[in-house]
């Protein structure tokens, strides 16, 4: 049941004169008073409240917020594994937090170093040879790939190319990239299997073709077993692969994307190499290539030349600036950070995990809920709610009411070419005695939407916010307090 005495904010709280600290008497001389333009007719309404109202104001934020130190958190092809506080410790220190985006090159040379060396790292981790720090998200990073592969095509005389090819099952930014690099979608159907279909792709692949996008593992958790045939198809025709990265954590130390054929890739360093990133941020997506596509990378690449580092800007093929300075510089130092206190062999361990989570979970509830590709998959694997369609009950309302057992929602309704799809991917971080309750958890559900499918319609019950209009949250969201 929800607490029937909703706790009061913290302008409900507010009472005048009320103070949270004392300051001394100002010893300095006062500066010029801003123009009065730029000054406020009356104070702020600021809320009046002393330090310990404070404190638990936000000590309950943070309890009613569901995050993945709070709690498990299933969501599907976002790898929200539990990051080590070594990372936070490490993103903290003054020495990196404090330094300025306009240092110069002779005062950031630790802060160079470490962005160098990571880029190494994520070379040796992929294959690639070629290196870029700047896209700051991963959907950055899959548009500046697609204006690398573009250049590439006009450097060699065939600007024409202007089409992209995606599989059906292709996550949803990579069709807006396509589109907002200004190229033509292709979408083919996957096999029966759920992988890429050979004799699709080569119906569509000719000389229009800029190249194809492809994740792999893919987002139904299935490695894509063709991808070198796949591959060859694309370069016989004369495109480039695009590696979609956000499925990285279950290739590590196995496989090389390299040499699957890939060309470029992003990597999502904030899913895969530890940054918490629920809510949308913050992240970043560094671009890995081969040895052809290396002239068009962004300005700056960040070099080292005895000992020194600095910005290399003399790159007349480059595709330009893609981001203002390095200014997801913490989220790269986490991920070099992980990276190092990992070490190769604890990133193959990483995948091992990763991928056994996920197959406990496909093989213990399979007898409970609908799985469309019964394949071994490798780090999440995607269910149906097809089974319990039957009783009323929509994958919606299942994710709905695994939040009144304080787990987070897995995935809903994607991939598309799963029905009331639900994509679960537990991570390597999970321990068994989780994933069992998790089970459990599962199970209890399955058999209420049997047995009383409006529990589940009503679901969540002991949130602090029950369930809402999503479609007038989405379009008409209310986010001001109004006292």
């Amino acid at each position: 049941m929800q607490n029937p005495m909703p706790e009061r904010l913290l302008y409900e709280l507010s009472a005048p004169g009320r103070r949270g600290v004392r300051l001394p008497e100002s010893d300095v001389p006062e500066a010029d008073p801003l123009p009065k333009k730029l000054r406020r007719d009356e104070p702020a309404p600021l809320p009046e409240v002393s330090e310990n109202e404070v404190i638990r104001h936000f000590v309950r934020l943070s309890t009613m917020n569901h995050h993945v130190d709070r709690d498990y958190y299933p969501l599907g092809s976002c790898t929200m594994k539990y990051n080590p506080k070594l990372n936070e410790v490490v993103a903290n220190h003054p020495w990196f937090a404090d330094l300025h985006p306009f240092s110069s090159t002779r005062y950031s040379q630790g802060a160079l170093q470490v962005l160098y060396e990571l880029g190494e790292m994520l070379k040796t981790i992929t294959g690639f040879p070629a290196v870029t720090l700047q896209p700051p998200a991963g959907a950055s990073g899959e548009l500046t790939g697609l204006m690398l592969m573009k250049k590439y095509h006009q450097e060699r005389g065939q600007g024409e190319r202007n089409r992209v090819i995606i599989p059906d099952s292709a996550h949803g930014t990579n069709p807006a990239t396509i589109n907002f690099a200004g190229c033509e979608v292709v979408e083919i159907p996957s096999g029966a299997d759920g992988t890429l279909d050979p004799d699709a792709l080569r119906r569509e692949a000719d000389d229009r073709l800029v190249g194809m996008m492809v994740t792999n593992p893919n987002t139904l958790g299935i490695f894509e077993s063709r991808i070198t045939e796949i591959s060859q198809i694309v370069h016989d025709a004369g495109g480039l692969m695009y590696l979609d990265g956000a499925n990285l954590n279950a290739l590590l130390g196995f496989a090389s994307p390299e040499k699957m054929g890939f060309d470029i890739m992003h990597i999502n360093v904030h899913k895969t190499f530890s940054t918490p990133h629920g809510g949308g941020g913050p992240g970043a997506g560094p671009l890995c290539s081969v040895d052809k596509l290396d002239p068009y990378l962004p300005t700056p690449v960040i070099r080292e030349e005895d000992g020194t580092y600095y910005h290399d800007w003399v790159r007349p093929k480059s595709v330009g600036k893609m981001h203002g300075f390095y200014g997801n510089f913490l989220v790269l130092l986490r991920a070099y950070a992980y990276i190092l206190a990992t070490g190769k062999d604890g990133l193959e361990a990483v995948a091992r995990a990763a991928i056994l989570n996920a197959n406990y979970l496909r093989v213990l509830l399979q007898s409970d809920y609908e799985l469309p590709y019964p394949d071994r998959c490798l780090h999440e694997v995607v269910f149906s709610a097809d089974r319990q369609a039957k009783h009323g009950v929509k994958a919606l309302d299942i994710a709905k009411r695994l939040l009144d057992f304080g787990v987070h929602a897995p995935t809903v309704y994607f991939p598309l070419i799963v029905h009331e799809a639900m994509m679960i991917e537990p991570t390597e971080t999970e321990t068994k005695e989780t994933l069992d309750r998790f089970i459990e958890i599962m199970r209890r559900i399955a058999k209420e939407a049997e047995e009383n499918p409006e529990l589940l319609h009503d679901a969540p019950a002991t949130t602090p916010v029950r369930r809402l209009d999503e479609a007038t949250a989405s379009r008409k969201p209310n986010v001001r307090y109004e006292n």
